[in-house]
Order: C-alpha cells, then sequence, then structure tokens
C-alpha cells in the first residue's frame, strides 16, 4: 500500500451480496422464471448459486443478470450436497430452504465454517417440524436435513448470535405447509436491519411477512412470484472506499446507490458524520468528504451493522483520543474470531487496542508500518488496506482473500 491523499474519486462497487443471496433464494423457490439485474459475482454468491443448483434449481448467468428458473416452493434434489464454502448466508439459509427438498440434503462447507455455530437454527427448524441433524461437533456444520416439506406453526428461535438464522427461516417460510410464527428468545434479534432487508426482498417476491419488535410472522403458504429484480450496488463493500476518504481525506462518491437505500451498513456514515466528515446523499450515489481538521473519537453501539466495526476500526486509528465499539459479540463468530483479530493487527501497527467479550477500544498512537494478517477474512484485508493510505510500509497478507465479496478491490483502491 502507498500513502495519498487528498481524494477525488467516483468509485462503481459490486452488486450487494447480501441482496444478491436473498433473491437468489426467493427466486428458487417462486414459480416461474426470475432476473436479477446486477447479481454480483463473488465467492458468498457463488456458493449460493451453486448450492441452489445442487437442490435441482437452474440458474442461467447471463450479460448483466442472472436467470433463475424457479421450482414453486418444491427443491426438486433428492441426496445433495451443498459446499456452503465460507459463506454464512449459504449454510443459514439453505438448511432451511433444504426442507423444501425432495430428498435429504447435507450442507458442509470450510473449516471455519465447521466452527460457525448452527444449532440455534437447527431447534428453531425441528420446532417447526422439520427433521434435521447436526453432524458436526459443537453444534457446527456439517448438517443433515431430511427434506419432504416444512410444517410451519410456532417456534421459538435464539438469535442473540446471529439474525442469519432468522432470515433462513423467513425465507423457507412461505413455502410451509401453514403459517410460521417465530418467537425471538428474550425478545433480542441481533443484527435486526438485516432481517428487515430480508423481508423486504420477501415482499419484492410477493410473500407476506411481519417482522415485529420480538417476533415475526410469515403467511404460508403462499407462493413467491417470479419477477425482474433490480440489486443494488452493496452497501458493505461502499463503506471501504467511503472510509478511505475519512483517513486520508477528500471527497469519494459511490456511484448507484440511492438515497433511500435501507441497506444496513449505510448506517456507518451517520458514524463518520459524527467523527467529522460530510456525508452527501444525492441522486447519483452516496458521497464521503473528510474531515477539515482531526477526526473525533467516538463511543458507539455497532450492534446493527457489525460487519463494518473493521473500517471504523481502522479509520478509529487516526482520530483525536480512543474511540469504543460496543455490543458486538457476534464478531466472534464471523469468518473469523473479528475481535481477537482486530486487538492483534491494530497493536501490529502500533495502537493501543483491547477487545473484550463484546466490545473493542482503539487508543491512537504513533503508527508505523508492518505486515497485517488477514486470517482469510475478506473484511480484515480491506480494512488494513485502508491503514495504508497513511501509514507507509502496510503490507496485507493474502488479499486475494477478498474475492469472497469483491475480487478487483485492490484494484480499485489503487485507482483512488
Amino acid at each position: 500500500m502507498r500513502p495519498r491523499g487528498p481524494l477525488d474519486a467516483r468509485v462503481r462497487v459490486p452488486g450487494s451480496r447480501s441482496l444478491t443471496n436473498r433473491a437468489l433464494l426467493c427466486a428458487a423457490l417462486a414459480g416461474g422464471r426470475s432476473r436479477l439485474l446486477g447479481a454480483t459475482e463473488s465467492d458468498d454468491t457463488a456458493a449460493m448459486r451453486e448450492g441452489l443448483r445442487a437442490l435441482g434449481v437452474a440458474i442461467a448467468v447471463e450479460p448483466g443478470a442472472w436467470a433463475v428458473e424457479g421450482c414453486g416452493g418444491r427443491l426438486p434434489a433428492r441426496g445433495a450436497r451443498v459446499d456452503a464454502r465460507a459463506s454464512g448466508t449459504t449454510a443459514r439459509f439453505l438448511t432451511a430452504a433444504a426442507t423444501l427438498a425432495a430428498g435429504p440434503t447435507t450442507i458442509d462447507g470450510t473449516a471455519r465454517m465447521r466452527e460457525r455455530p448452527i444449532a440455534d437454527l437447527a431447534d428453531a427448524l425441528r420446532a417447526l417440524g422439520a427433521d434435521v441433524e447436526i453432524l458436526g461437533r459443537g453444534g457446527c456444520p456439517p448438517v443433515r436435513v431430511a427434506g419432504g416439506g416444512l410444517p410451519g406453526g410456532r417456534a421459538v428461535v435464539d438469535a442473540r448470535r446471529s439474525s442469519q438464522y432468522v432470515s433462513g427461516l423467513l425465507l423457507a417460510a412461505p413455502c410451509a405447509a401453514r403459517d410460521v410464527e417465530l418467537v425471538f428468545a428474550e425478545g433480542v434479534l441481533v443484527s435486526r436491519p438485516f432481517a428487515e432487508l430480508t423481508a423486504e426482498v420477501m415482499r419484492a417476491f410477493g410473500a407476506e411477512v411481519e417482522l415485529h419488535e420480538a417476533s415475526a410472522r410469515v403467511r404460508a403458504p403462499h407462493a413467491y412470484r417470479a419477477r425482474e429484480h433490480a440489486i443494488e450496488p452493496d452497501a458493505q463493500s461502499a463503506v471501504y472506499p467511503l472510509a478511505a476518504a475519512a483517513v486520508a481525506g477528500g471527497r469519494v462518491l459511490v456511484e448507484g446507490i440511492p438515497p433511500a437505500s435501507r441497506q444496513t451498513d449505510l448506517r456507518l456514515l451517520d458514524v463518520l458524520a459524527r467523527m467529522g466528515c460530510r456525508v452527501e446523499r444525492r441522486a447519483e450515489g452516496v458521497a464521503l468528504r473528510g474531515p477539515d481538521g482531526p477526526l473525533r473519537a467516538v463511543d458507539v453501539d455497532m450492534n446493527d451493522m457489525p460487519d463494518a466495526v473493521l473500517a471504523l476500526a481502522v479509520v478509529a486509528l487516526f482520530a483525536d483520543g480512543p474511540s469504543t465499539l460496543r455490543n458486538v459479540a457476534n464478531l466472534r463468530i464471523k469468518e473469523t474470531d473479528r475481535l481477537a483479530a482486530l486487538e492483534t493487527e491494530l497493536r501490529r501497527l502500533g495502537a493501543g487496542a483491547v477487545a473484550s467479550d463484546d466490545a473493542l477500544r482503539i487508543e491512537p498512537r504513533p503508527l508505523h508500518g508492518a505486515r497485517v494478517a488477514t486470517y482469510d477474512d475478506h473484511r480484515m484485508a480491506m480494512a488494513f488496506a485502508l491503514a495504508g493510505l497513511r501509514v507507509p510500509g502496510v503490507e496485507i497478507e493474502d488479499p486475494a482473500c477478498v474475492s469472497k465479496t469483491w475480487p478487483a478491490y485492490f484494484e480499485m483502491l489503487d485507482a483512488l
């Protein structure tokens, strides 16, 4: 990485992988042919696409769109084996969807995926009448799902560690034999905006879903409708070029994100505004201008946008005092233990960093170059590359891990 700035750049980010994977499953379960405009190619979306193909769904990659031949709520595969790779959405969403397959399905993934818990989802599926067996250790994949249909009914789901459990259940629910009611254990739904995003995509495909403070309800059986569906540019990726302007100064515009977009990670812009940056939301996209003076330190609850913690932690290296990022215990069960990884690598650059069970405190100190470990975690690579815009000598180990979400990330960063 080479220091530079102030920046003056326009960036186009890939289509949202979160929206792509949700729309892929809705389209797969719909009746008829759907086209997903702007669907993004990444390791995560490829895992979902290939997983659905293994379950018997025909998906064609066309110029500018993916065409999906829906199965009308019944996946035809028997004896399928799904490789979720390192994709949490694929593992969780297809575990729920596999209840709708004609026969048994086994869902597995990388060594790290075999360390990421899925028992809370399996318990809720059993409460809805499904036959689900966890084959891995400690409540982790592989998972075997018997298939044959999802009876439906009422289930308590422990969503304190991941909203993906709720999203997976919601996405499969319209194809159940009767209405599905989910009650959140202790009234808690972590990272709620991601479940709200799921409900929004489901409604676009014709589902009837209600998401309340401590529960959710889906009308069933109520078939998804095939449609042409546009995928917004990815806010989870957009935060990195926008945060680059906070670090290096100047202005960066990310094209194509609607001013009223409800993608969760755009909430980071409000935090960066508190730190002294200026945010512009226009028809052409979203822009961020770096502060006129030093960045201001923040103490902020990041539960709604845990993936954005990594970018914010690096921005906080350049603030005028210590920052604390709170309520993010679920970072410990992501692609790596992100709280531990952030603590280690921030210290490697010379900063003070202390991770607790659910928070991270960053204390700015004189920084120096270092080779940063990425733990096969795309967001670690993307975030720490931003430090190299200000600090000479920052090297990123295994930069190719960004292929999980944005294969051309470093080409974009070099062009800023």
